[in-house]
């Protein structure tokens, strides 16, 4: 459906169900937020807050929460676009079928961006402080802004067709900003923002930047869609809302979209930082305070009956999960075939996305050889590695497609089995040291800092895995609880994490205890704090063992050995996630919000019915 405002989507949603409002005044401070959490984790409708303290603004929240309302927001234009992204990566079939495709030919045309002169007299002006100051975690540093689109253009190549929409949070307040006339930027250097600033610096020039938040939905979701490098982000999101995407300029030359409900506009200067963070984010832990870009604000804009739209981040799944779903619906196999030989590839976002991601690719190299061995998809394993956000991947379990054509990255568990089941853990480990991770992750040692591996299998099943514990095993001194996660993967609970040395002497200790004991039917061992939460599900396994580990540091191998540089094990491998005094601290919601919205909950008030 064309929504020209975010104001027209909230009442079609409520219109067909798929919207709650409350009425009653609700703090920003942690409240908000906790009734978010709650209302997506029942699979809740969207969230109208009609009175939000301290803010003159409602606010809405959750419009993404289930696939099935994203694909009704878009119920009109989805079939088109995905034709259309289609349409982008093989452009032939436009030629061979000209007619199957006229109408995705028409939805790219009609979706050029389109100056709007005349919506100036729209908006009005208010400061950074009337917003919603809405904080989501106990140690958040402030307010930020979750759900923004984040506008800058080329300094080289000016113009909306050249310019990145991008999603980087904004902290609003707190830490040393100037109330009302500083906030902070927070974003990967290699992202479109990033390059535009890195040009920006070059010229000694400062770097304009308009934050929109609201207006169609369209327009969030093409702030985080992973685009074909050409697509402009304005193009996809006029072509996904069926409405041209409007702006025009205001009178300090900062970009406006004429369609958004509030517009930040700023400038940030070259080298000049300032602390932002702590931030609860979507691995599950806080990412910390450090130097990010600061950006000078010069006006706050909004529209007459503006609302403001925010989600909330933490351990998956959470919105942003739905967001994923929503994107692989409307990309399908856009980046397999960007990457040749790739059949499919999967950010697992019960493991925090970034920090572990399966592929399953062709392994047609040399097959003369009795023995089939991963050869071709450590050559794609490499492509994933080096393209846009899919270089941030820490863990690559990557398998080939003939031996299983059914195998899904989809399916965590079976996955990790077929995986388990084919692995030579004496070649098939490829550690990539002493390089970039993704800034929100902990587990290495320093910011952007840490280590890749890619575990390959490919061949006929090399073990069984079991799953039961037996009855024989010893331990040895530090661990003392062995659970059973899935077939084929042991979680020991072991004292706490000390320092490295010590580690180093445990997993000596461990050794000498395990290196004769049969274990070739568990041949991944993980090092926990607690084994009864860790083995408890699929999600908490992938979870700890994933978000708490750097390759190099913390794995581990019975009987390991390092030939010509290459380390391998004999038996089985060990995943050390125990928490490091280097990590960031989890995430945990506070007890007495989590009372307050429970009352929310019984018979009579708004909740009833939605939450349990």
């Amino acid at each position: 459906m064309a929504y020209r405002s975010l104001a027209e989507c909230v009442s079609d949603l409520e219109k067909n169900g798929h919207l709650i409002r409350i009425k009653e005044e609700v703090d920003p401070y942690l409240e908000m937020a906790a009734i978010h959490l709650r209302v997506y984790e029942n699979q809740g409708p969207a969230i109208l807050f009609e009175k939000v303290k301290g803010s003159p603004f409602p606010a809405v929240s959750n419009l993404f929460g289930t696939l099935e309302r994203s694909k009704f927001i878009f119920r009109d234009t989805l079939p088109k676009v995905q034709q259309l992204v289609s349409l982008r990566n093989d452009p032939m079939k436009a030629l061979k079928n000209p007619f199957k495709y006229a109408g995705s030919a028409m939805s790219a045309l009609s979706a050029l961006p389109m100056k709007t002169p005349s919506a100036k007299n729209k908006f009005l002006k208010t400061s950074i402080s009337a917003l919603p100051q809405i904080v989501n975690w106990p140690m958040d540093g402030g307010p930020f802004v979750t759900m923004p689109q984040v506008y800058t253009e080329d300094v080289e190549k000016p113009g909306v067709l050249n310019a990145n929409l991008g999603m980087y949070r904004i902290q609003l307040a707190g830490n040393d900003y100037i109330k009302d006339k500083e906030i902070g930027l927070h974003y990967q250097i290699h992202r479109g923002i990033g390059v535009h600033q890195s040009k920006a610096n070059k010229l000694g020039q400062p770097l304009k930047v308009s934050i929109f938040v609201g207006g169609p939905p369209s327009h969030p979701l093409a702030a985080v869609m992973p685009l074909p490098e050409g697509l402009s982000e304005m193009t996809f999101a006029g072509a996904l809302g069926d409405r041209r995407f409007r702006y025009f300029y205001d009178d300090e030359g900062f970009c406006i979209s004429a369609d958004a409900d509030f517009i930040i506009t700023g400038t940030v200067y070259p080298n000049e930082n300032k602390p932002e963070g702590p931030f609860g984010d979507h691995l599950g832990y806080y990412s910390l305070t450090h130097p990010f870009p600061l950006m000078k604000v010069h006006n706050v804009y909004h529209k007459k009956d503006a609302i403001w739209s925010f989600t909330v981040v933490g351990r998956p799944p959470q919105e942003d999960t739905s967001f994923g779903a929503l994107i692989h619906e409307i990309t399908g196999s856009a980046i397999p075939q960007e990457i040749h030989g790739l059949k499919e590839v999967h950010a697992v976002d019960a493991a925090g996305v970034h920090p572990l991601l399966f592929a399953i690719g062709s392994e047609r190299y040399t097959p003369y050889l009795k023995e089939r061995r991963p050869q071709e998809i450590l050559t794609i394993a490499n492509h994933i590695l080096g393209k846009n956000q899919l270089s941030l991947a820490k863990y690559v379990l990557i398998t080939a497609r003939e031996d299983d054509e059914k195998l899904s990255t989809h399916h965590i568990q079976e996955f990790i089995s077929h995986v388990l089941e084919r692995v030579d853990l004496t070649r098939d480990i490829h550690f990539y040291t002493n390089t970039t991770i993704d800034t929100l992750d902990y587990s290495g040692d320093g910011l952007n800092s840490g280590s890749k591996v890619v575990i390959a299998a490919a061949g006929d099943k090399k073990r069984e895995l079991w799953d039961k514990i037996p009855d024989d095993l010893k331990l040895g001194d530090g661990c003392y609880t062995a659970r059973i996660a899935i077939p084929g993967v042991l979680v020991l609970e072991c004292d706490k994490y000390v320092s490295a040395e010590k580690t180093a002497a445990e997993i000596a200790a461990l050794n000498i205890s395990l290196i004769d004991q049969d274990l070739k039917g568990l041949p991944l061992l993980v090092i926990a704090d607690d084994a009864e939460f860790t083995a408890a599900n699929i999600d908490n396994l992938v979870w700890i063992t994933f978000t708490r580990s750097n390759p190099a540091a913390d794995i581990y191998g019975v009987n390991d050995f390092t030939i010509n540089k290459h380390w391998g094990c004999k038996g089985s491998l060990i995943i050390d996630a125990r928490k490091k005094p280097h990590h960031a601290p989890e995430l945990i919601k506070d007890i007495k919000v989590e009372e307050k919205v429970n009352e929310l909950s019984i018979p009579g008030q708004v909740l009833y019915g939605v939450i349990y």
